[in-house]
């Protein structure tokens, strides 16, 4: 038998690191580690910040420990590595807690608090967390400079945004433009194409196809699409001009539509097709049709109304014609402006609802609108099918709400113009894993679009850029000292509430 007078004592891990954490405070460890190698060559380890929008989770803690191994294994190779932490404090994450926490949304709470009062909510809940992560950070042994965080919502590093702006706009890299983007109706803002491929759904969505009659003749269009709720927008239809469509009969109502050759098949069950003629998309351009809503007819003097082609337009589903309403679709916007179809309907607002220029849907959330706006093709015998279908949806990454494309105006950097330079810089990095590089980051540059740098929101870094709305002049300003030169003031803070107030006027220009 074994004597159990030998056996060691537990061993506790909780008490040994709580003993290490005592030393390394005791002896102030990481600040000697700063000090005994800051003659030595610099490593510089780039930290994203995290959102101070809660206590840290799991993914967090991982992420720390990963980003604590790198800077301790170059500083014991000698080289002087600082760990400035920082803080990502602006944006639709703090905005979108600050709304949960009221339990009303932005717009309600701006009405209520006005914009500095919603500032101050978001500024404190910022820094509440940022105290907590302190401690936490501490408690799991990563070593960072807490003694000189940054936040981004210090008035220095929102100036330092503004000289960003102003670098980019020297160089003539930024300009407005009303452009259809990603829009979360919650949050009730655009994002950018980054934010709206990140959370990507499998999800189920109606798919109608519909029948557009062609004006002075006995005939129809047919047009597909997961969208119902655009259709109320329509101001085209496009086809393929090298498509074969075919004109045909259905048995049972006797009317007479337009489908691409290809997708005749698809429909041939269901409905019971005669093939009347054969024409090619070239000869279908040019037709006009009769609008299925009666909100915008007026449009059809201005261009609208009308069949139109682009190469963009294909056979792998749907009829072979796209419908176009152009104020919810990137090409559909495209090629209604080469067109000259250039006054866009636009009767959704940010939050997702239905104006009222579209009466019998007024108020209603657009996906939601979707089941009346079928109901409502159905009963005028425009509806000619109505399936389902299962697709990949993007989704709010913060809200987790379905998005919507809409044109909205905001400020873009024309990644276009130096797009080229960014690849090959891309070829100088070293990737780890290396496929990275000319895969997945690699093919994200070569489709990098231009930028939207803008959001309808407030609590964050404004867009230093003045207007006359006189002359539809601008004004960009890179720094507080050059803002106090044209307007006098000195803000001690770079939030919209100290600077949405301040104007200026310049010499020999109107306004």
């Amino acid at each position: 038998m074994s004597d159990s007078t030998n056996r060691p004592e537990p061993f506790s891990f909780p008490e040994m690191e709580r003993d290490i954490l005592a030393f390394w405070t005791e002896h102030d460890t990481f600040q000697k580690s700063l000090d005994q190698t800051r003659d030595s060559d610099p490593y510089t380890f780039y930290d994203g910040p995290p959102f101070a929008t809660g206590l840290p989770h799991h993914g967090n803690l991982l992420a720390s420990v990963i980003k604590d191994v790198v800077p301790r294994y170059w500083t014991m190779k000698g080289r002087h590595v600082s760990r400035r932490f920082g803080w990502d404090c602006h944006g639709l994450p703090i905005e979108h807690e600050i709304d949960k926490k009221l339990g009303m949304s932005a717009h309600e709470a701006l009405q209520n608090l006005g914009v500095a009062g919603y500032n101050d909510e978001c500024r404190a809940i910022v820094d509440r967390y940022t105290n907590e992560w302190r401690s936490i950070i501490s408690r799991i042994g990563r070593w960072v400079d807490f003694d000189n965080q940054y936040k981004t919502m210090d008035v220095w590093f929102m100036e330092s945004v503004w000289w960003v702006v102003k670098q980019l706009w020297d160089r003539e890299l930024i300009y407005p433009g009303y452009k259809v983007m990603p829009v979360s109706t919650a949050l009730e803002t655009p994002l950018s194409n980054f934010e709206a491929t990140s959370n990507y759904k499998d999800v189920q969505d109606p798919a109608i196809t519909v029948l557009f009659k062609l004006n002075d003749e006995d005939a129809y269009i047919s047009a597909w699409t997961t969208t119902p709720w655009t259709l109320p927008s329509n101001l085209a239809l496009c086809v393929g001009e090298d498509i074969s469509y075919v004109l045909v009969l259905e048995a049972e109502s006797q009317r007479k539509f337009f489908l691409a050759e290809d997708r005749l098949q698809t429909y041939q069950e269901n409905h019971g097709l005669e093939v009347v003629s054969k024409v090619k998309g070239k000869e279908l351009v040019g037709r006009k049709y009769e609008p299925l809503f009666p909100y915008f007819t007026e449009r059809a003097n201005e261009g609208a109304f009308v069949v139109l082609a682009d190469d963009y337009v294909a056979t792998d589903e749907g009829t072979g014609v796209v419908h176009q309403a152009p104020a919810f679709g990137e090409d559909d916007q495209r090629i209604a402006l080469e067109h000259g179809i250039t006054t866009l309907v636009c009767p959704v607002t940010m939050n997702g609802e239905f104006t009222a220029e579209v009466s019998d849907f007024a108020g209603q959330h657009v996906k939601e609108a979707d089941r009346d706006i079928i109901r409502w093709l159905r009963d005028r015998n425009a509806l000619l099918e109505h399936t389902t279908i299962q697709h990949n949806y993007p989704f709010c990454y913060r809200s987790d709400t379905p998005l919507i494309y809409r044109a909205v105006p905001s400020w873009f950097v024309n990644v276009g113009e130096f797009k080229d330079r960014l690849i090959a810089a891309n070829q100088q990095v070293r990737w780890v894993p290396e496929h990275i590089r000319d895969g997945r980051f690699g093919h994200w540059l070569e489709n990098a679009r231009d930028w939207a740098i803008s959001r309808n929101r407030v609590w964050g870094t404004p867009l230093p850029i003045w207007e006359n709305t006189t002359t539809g002049n601008f004004v960009c300003i890179g720094s507080r000292e050059e803002l106090r030169e044209y307007t006098g003031a000195e803000p001690v803070d770079l939030h919209r509430e100290h600077v949405d107030d301040l104007t200026f006027a310049i010499d020999g220009e109107e306004g």
